[in-house]
C-alpha cells in the first residue's frame, strides 16, 4: 500500500469513529421516546431503506455466494446483535461508562480477524492491546463496586459480536467495495429488524419527543450506515489491526459528547481508563503486521 493510499484509509477510519462516538448519546436521546427493542428494529429498518435504495440506484450484483455467510455475520454482529445490547446495557448504565467499556473492541476485533484471516499483529502489539483490555476490565469493576452489572455483561457481549462483524466486513472490504459490505448486511437484516420493529412497538409505548425525533435518524442513517461505509472502506485500505488500533481513541469523544450533550458528570476513575487505553494507540502506532501466507 503506497503512503497516499496509507494516509487516506487513516482519515477515513478517523472520520467513521468520530461518527461512532455519538452512537451512544444518540442512543439515549431515542430511549426517551422508545424502548430498547424499538430502538434496535427500527434503526435497522430505516437503514434497510437507505441501503436498499443505494443498491438499486447502482444496480449493485447480489453477493457471491462464498460471500453470503460472512454478510450474515457482519448483520447479526453489526446490525442486530451490537445495537441490541449496547441500548440494553444504556437503560442502566451512563454513557460515558459505556463508552470506556466498549473500548475493548479493538482488541477483540484483532482477535477475531487473527482467528480469520491468520493476520499476525506484532508482540508489542498484543502487549499493549491486552494491556488495555486489562485496564477496562480492572475499571468495568471498580464502577460495579467490585463484581460486573448487567449492563456490563450486554456489553462485552456486544464487544464479541460486533468484533466478529468487524473483521468479516473488513475482509470483505477487500474484495467488494465498502459500502456494499454493510449494506448488504443491513438489507439481509431487514425482516428481523422488522420483525422486532412491529414487536417493540406493540409491547413498548411511545412518547415522541424532539430528542427521540432527532436521535433515531442519526442512529439508522450514521451509526447504522454512512459510518460504516466508511468504515470499511477505511479498514480496507490499512488493514483490521491498524483499524482497530485507531478505534481505542473512541472512548475520548463520546466521553466528551456525553459531558456536552447529555450533561454526565464524569468519575475520576473514567478519563484515567480513557487515558490509559488511549495510551496503548501510543505503543502501538509504529507496530507492523505479518501478512498471512498466502
Amino acid at each position: 500500500m503506497g503512503r497516499t493510499g496509507g494516509i487516506g484509509g487513516t482519515a477515513l477510519t478517523a472520520f467513521a469513529i468520530l461518527t461512532f462516538s455519538l452512537s451512544f448519546p444518540a442512543t439515549v436521546w431515542v430511549l426517551d421516546g422508545f424502548g430498547p427493542w424499538t430502538v434496535t428494529g427500527l434503526r435497522g429498518l430505516l437503514a434497510a431503506g437507505f441501503a436498499g435504495a443505494a443498491l438499486l440506484v447502482v444496480r449493485a450484483p447480489l453477493p457471491a455466494r462464498a460471500d453470503r455467510i460472512a454478510l450474515a455475520v457482519v448483520a447479526v454482529g453489526c446490525v442486530l446483535g451490537f445495537p441490541l445490547l449496547t441500548t440494553l446495557a444504556l437503560q442502566t448504565s451512563s454513557t460515558a461508562h459505556s463508552a470506556v467499556v466498549i473500548g475493548l473492541l479493538p482488541l477483540a476485533t484483532t482477535v477475531c480477524s487473527v482467528l480469520r484471516t491468520g493476520e499476525r499483529p506484532s508482540r508489542t502489539f498484543w502487549a499493549a492491546a491486552v494491556a488495555g483490555a486489562v485496564v477496562v476490565f480492572a475499571f468495568a469493576v471498580q464502577q460495579s463496586s467490585g463484581g460486573l452489572g448487567l449492563a456490563d455483561v450486554y456489553l462485552f457481549g456486544a464487544l464479541v459480536l460486533c468484533a466478529a462483524g468487524y473483521a468479516e466486513g473488513g475482509r470483505l472490504a477487500r474484495h467488494m467495495p465498502g459500502w456494499q459490505v454493510i449494506a448488504w448486511g443491513v438489507v439481509a437484516a431487514a425482516p428481523v429488524t422488522a420483525l422486532i420493529s412491529v414487536s417493540g412497538l406493540a409491547t413498548a409505548p411511545v412518547h415522541l419527543d424532539a430528542r427521540g425525533v432527532s436521535g433515531l435518524p442519526y442512529l439508522a442513517a450514521f451509526s447504522q450506515f454512512l459510518g460504516f461505509v466508511v468504515w470499511y472502506r477505511g479498514m480496507a485500505a490499512i488493514g483490521v489491526p491498524a483499524a482497530s488500533r485507531l478505534q481505542l481513541a473512541q472512548p475520548l469523544p463520546t466521553l466528551g459528547w456525553a459531558v456536552l450533550i447529555l450533561g454526565d458528570s464524569l468519575t475520576p476513575a473514567m478519563p484515567m481508563a480513557a487515558l490509559g487505553v488511549l495510551a496503548c494507540i501510543v505503543l502501538t502506532q509504529r507496530t507492523r503486521t505479518t501478512p498471512a501466507r498466502a
